[in-house]
């Protein structure tokens, strides 16, 4: 039994909104794992990216069956593993942000310099499937400011028309 009470309305919120979606996935978890139904129909929901009741999903957090802020939650690493979707697992959680300054670093001393324009080409893809175009360029407008106040790169252009480039090491 969960240590969480659901009330018979969020139960039937939790099945109604389409029933089990993936039955395939419900069996797996039910098999490998000792899930309350509960729960396992909550990552079911989790898993399809549709709504979760908040006492659910922060029961969920709390057992470490699920990773992410709401809106954007995804099934832990345990979760995945158990389900066989380590692959979907990893797009959809945030990497470390030295895995972008790694990729960014070998462009900068392959080629020198790059654009904006360049470096989103990269490293959009590479950011989390859960984040929107939008939030992918802010997250990427971050990272360099970052870079950029910690001496890692400089802008060689104008605000306008960056051009990056790595910073010369201080001796």
């Amino acid at each position: 039994m969960s240590d969480y009470d659901l009330t018979e309305a969020e139960v039937v919120k939790i099945t109604v909104y389409g029933g089990v979606v993936s039955p395939a996935y419900t069996r797996l978890l039910m098999q490998k794992t000792d899930l309350p139904l509960t729960d396992i129909l909550a990552l079911d929901r989790v898993q399809k990216n549709l709504p979760v009741p908040e006492r659910a999903a922060a029961h969920l957090k709390r057992a470490k069956l699920i990773e992410g802020r709401r809106p954007h939650l995804h099934v832990s690493a345990l979760i995945a593993a158990a389900a066989g979707n380590k692959a979907t697992y990893i797009r959809r959680r945030a990497l470390d942000d030295a895995y972008y300054a790694k990729l960014l670093t070998e462009l900068l001393r392959k080629f020198g310099t790059a654009s904006r324009a360049e470096i989103n080409q990269m490293l959009v893809p590479k950011l989390s499937e859960t984040l929107t175009e939008e939030k992918k360029l802010f997250k990427i407008n971050n990272l360099l400011t970052k870079w950029r106040k910690s001496g890692l790169i400089r802008n060689l252009g104008s605000d306008r028309t960056p051009r990056w480039a790595l910073a010369e090491k201080k001796e």
